[in-house]
């Protein structure tokens, strides 16, 4: 009878203590040192209002926006519940169609040059908010005709926009879609 009580106590202390001290700490913490990472590194618009994350890709399909990475998630693009890549090899003819599907949707809007993977491949996740350079600066022939503006003028905000690597050695020079479609939307009409 007494291994149940002291089984009983310990239960109930260690629920206590990791089901609601320890998170309490981590979040005061976090919201203490890292408040916007803490708050979900959100995206403000010009008038305050949060619009999206920097960590989650947003769906842009506009010809005067740029376009981010495929999303491969359930339900409807860029799910965060849904997280994951397709599933799909490299010759499964029904991935093949869909990459052949977005090539031909690029073509279609005047790109010739070779089109960068990460513009008809999904992230592993399917929620990256960023492209490559490469693949911003492809873009632009579509967006300068849209938006009516010079192509120098759209080169000069991506390449501002590049983000390097992290701590100078992780990852790859990136541009997040978000940031860029709202500097976009900034320019002076």
């Amino acid at each position: 009878m007494k291994n149940i009580q002291s089984a009983i106590l310990l239960f109930f202390v260690f629920t206590f203590l990791l089901g609601g001290v320890y998170p309490a700490m981590v979040t005061g913490c976090a919201q203490l040192f890292f408040p916007r990472l803490a708050a979900g590194s959100l995206i403000a618009d010009k008038n305050g209002r949060p619009i999206g994350s920097s960590l989650i890709g947003q769906p842009f399909s506009a010809d005067h926006y740029f376009w981010p990475r495929p999303s491969a998630t359930g339900g409807h693009s860029y799910n965060p519940l849904a997280s994951g890549g397709s599933n799909l090899g490299p010759t499964n003819s029904s991935f093949l169609k869909l990459v052949e599907n977005r090539v031909r949707k690029f073509h279609a809007t005047g790109i010739v040059l070779p089109i960068p993977s990460d513009l008809v491949l999904a992230s592993a996740s399917g929620l990256d908010p960023h492209i490559s350079p490469d693949a911003a600066l492809a873009q632009i022939p579509r967006i300068a005709k849209a938006r009516g503006i010079s192509e120098i003028e759209l080169q000069q905000i991506v390449t501002t926009h590049v983000e390097d690597r992290q701590w100078g050695i992780l990852g790859e020079p990136r541009v997040n879609v978000l940031a860029l479609n709202l500097a976009l939307d900034n320019l002076a009409p």
